[in-house]
């Protein structure tokens, strides 16, 4: 007799995980998708809307996993390996970020200072003010979100810089005015929230531009 026929056939091997669809997101991963989501945008491959969906899943996404669907159907970016890279300080390590809160009052925060990778802006029947033009960007990407109950909130920009958004107004504004640099290195402000009979503005503030953010980075960090 046969035994071979009658014999237990070995398990195959399970199929190994894909690993790399498991790691976490760098925050270099997520620029890189939303790299591709804003030239995708420039050349008519997504519209308004589109782009704004992938934008906000970009951001909540946790895994390399999470961002690669995102920009399956669309094709690399273009961008030179030479092209000359803004010089952005070290990364720091997420916590809770900057929170601007304003109760029946008022909060302003402009002039020359490093902005932080997140900031939670928060007002209550007050008014807060984020003046960006002379700040310092210390990495790429910098995250607002704002919450404005009976309040106001304004956020001015340098004219040259990407600026995106996603919210809400119940019986109040939101409104971001978005910007798309010409430079793909230059710095991101992402603007995300919610107003209550209140106001919620981001917008480029005319005539004010980053030229010289190379060398305030520089002697700041240096």
């Amino acid at each position: 007799m046969d035994l071979d026929k009658h014999s237990p056939k070995p398990a195959a091997p399970a199929e190994p995980a894909e690993p790399g669809d498991a790691i976490r997101a760098s925050d270099a991963d997520r620029d890189r998708i939303a790299d591709i989501l804003r030239d995708a945008l420039a050349e008519g491959r997504l519209d308004a809307e589109e782009h704004s969906e992938r934008i906000d899943a970009v951001y909540r996404a946790k895994t390399v996993g999470e961002l690669e669907p995102l920009v399956r159907d669309l094709p690399a970016t273009g961008k030179s390996a030479d092209s000359p890279a803004y010089t952005y300080g070290p990364d720091e390590p997420d916590g809770p970020g900057e929170n601007l809160i304003a109760v029946f009052s008022s909060s302003t925060r402009k002039g020359r200072w490093r902005v932080g990778r997140r900031t939670n802006v928060f007002s209550l029947f007050g008014s807060i003010e984020i003046d960006l033009t002379e700040a310092l960007f210390g990495q790429r990407l910098t995250v607002i979100n704002a919450t404005s109950i009976f309040g106001n909130v304004e956020i001015r920009v340098p004219e040259n810089i990407s600026l995106r958004g996603s919210g809400t107004g119940f019986f109040g504004n939101f409104d971001v005015l978005t910007l798309e640099a010409a430079d793909p290195e230059a710095p991101v402000v992402v603007v995300n929230g919610y107003s209550v009979f209140g106001n919620v503005e981001a917008k480029p503030k005319r005539g004010r531009f980053i030229a010289d953010l190379h060398d305030r980075l520089r002697k700041h960090l240096g």
